[in-house]
């Protein structure tokens, strides 16, 4: 359907390890996996699309009212919200964890700091580890121990992603890392916003990336206890590892130095973890 190559398109733009990884799915999942990722896409875009917390709010309860069954002549007429009921529909996914990540992303709309590690777990739980969860209903492994895994994937993919876009949340005052981390190591919030990065706020960073590492040790102890099917939900955390090399490397900046790898990279990344995966994984 037009909707769903609609949404392989915006994936490929914009999510690219996404869309890299799913090449690996089944070629009937695709198209499943493809619309939750652009949803997730443009409910983490929101901010960047309005001028005004009210304006996203506003953007957010349209999206609700989707999920809702309500404005059927919009959402027809929306090839992401198209796709995504259609996908609902088709692979019986649970709407609930789809309004978590509505209300969990209103947090992006305000210049709030995360004000703990718990709040901001709780924040990558609701939002990443809702996506990998709902990813591998589509591919067709939703175990209890998945549910498990999805968790601490979205929190290493989440804080990760955090860090690599630390500096284009600085520039719009937005603090993603946890005040009590800052706190911990002699930082300010101030000195994140005015661009300010000494010691204590690389000690803050490296606490942070030790998290993710935290996380995706965890997640991948559970692989034994995973089905197959699930690999390619999983696939985007096998690109965690070279992200948070970069930014221990020396030289590196945070408010300067982007975090991005070659598409070689990231595409022999994902091969690589795909064989590793799956001798891993049940079913194998």
């Amino acid at each position: 359907m037009d909707f769903y190559r609609h949404c392989e398109d915006r994936v490929r733009a914009a999510d690219k390890d996404r869309f890299l990884a799913t090449l690996f799915a089944p070629a009937e999942t695709r198209g499943a996996l493809f619309a939750l990722y652009a949803f997730n896409l443009e409910i983490a875009g929101v901010r960047d699309r309005v001028r005004e917390p009210m304006a996203g709010e506003i953007r957010l309860q349209w999206w609700r009212d989707v999920l809702d069954g309500e404005r059927s002549g919009e959402a027809a007429a929306n090839p992401i919200a198209a796709a995504l009921r259609d996908t609902i529909a088709r692979c019986a996914l649970p709407a609930e964890p789809l309004r978590d990540l509505l209300e969990a992303r209103a947090f992006d709309l305000y210049d709030d700091p995360m004000p703990t590690l718990a709040a901001l777990e709780a924040y990558a739980r609701k939002t990443s580890s809702a996506v990998f969860w709902q990813a591998a209903r589509i591919c067709g492994g939703a175990t209890a121990a998945v549910e498990q895994a999805a968790e601490h994937a979205g929190a290493a993919l989440a804080i990760t992603d955090l860090l690599r876009h630390f500096a284009r949340h600085a520039s719009r005052r937005q603090v993603f890392v946890p005040l009590e981390l800052l706190q911990r190591h002699g930082a300010r919030v101030e000195d994140v916003t005015a661009g300010q990065v000494g010691d204590a706020l690389r000690g803050a960073l490296a606490a942070l990336r030790a998290e993710a590492r935290r996380h995706l040790v965890a997640f991948e102890l559970l692989l034994p206890q995973l089905p197959k099917a699930a690999l390619p939900a999983f696939l985007p955390l096998a690109l965690v590892t070279g992200y948070l090399a970069l930014m221990e490397r020396d030289g590196y900046e945070p408010l300067r130095t982007p975090i991005e790898a070659a598409q070689w990279r990231r595409q022999w990344a994902l091969w690589r973890a795909a064989r590793r995966y799956a001798g891993a994984m049940r079913g194998s």
